[in-house]
């Protein structure tokens, strides 16, 4: 069952929900009562055993896919991407 994310539109509230992809979209804030609107994310994707160009496995610094590295530096790191 998807997770989705929804905002108020009055006070700004955001929170999730998991709901099934055919249930209707949530209306009300349970905060404040008001109208909310489902949020369009990226979501989170999947990934399945994604070689680097050594052939090694997703071993490279997430540098080179996502230009920061996984513990925020600006510079090469030789860490695994986050989620390895």
């Amino acid at each position: 069952m998807p997770t989705y994310e929804y905002e108020c539109t009055v006070c700004g509230h955001r929170f999730e929900q998991r709901q099934g992809m055919t249930d209707a979209p949530l209306s009300v804030c349970p905060v404040c009562g008001k109208e909310v609107r489902r949020i369009i994310s990226g979501g989170g994707g999947i990934l399945f055993g994604q070689a680097d160009e050594r052939g090694r496995g997703n071993t490279a610094c997430s540098l080179q896919q996502t230009g920061s590295t996984c513990c925020g530096r600006q510079e090469r790191c030789d860490k695994p991407p986050c989620g390895n």
